[in-house]
């Protein structure tokens, strides 16, 4: 699971230009948006794109389970894990 997040927070610095952050200085459990990395709603369907075009999964924006999904990196790999067991 560590493989998958440290993908997805590398995904995430290169789909938005996250120049002075490193991959290591996301934490998995930490929130996405707000206090947490501090992203906001054109970084979330950026992140929404990249999603569908590297792992396949497409995502409902006004859904409560895309809300939770995108949280942390850790639910974005559950998110991921759980496509690809289907």
């Amino acid at each position: 699971m560590v493989e998958l997040e440290n993908e997805l927070k590398r995904m995430i610095v290169d789909t938005l230009n996250l120049e002075d952050i490193s991959i290591e200085e996301i934490d998995s459990e930490a929130p996405l948006f707000g206090d947490g990395l501090g992203l906001d709603s054109i970084d979330a369907l950026e992140l929404g794109v990249a999603m569908q075009n590297n792992y396949g999964i497409k995502l409902n924006s006004e859904s409560e389970e895309t809300k939770k999904h995108f949280a942390s990196v850790r639910n974005l790999a559950l998110l991921v894990q759980q496509s690809r067991e289907k």
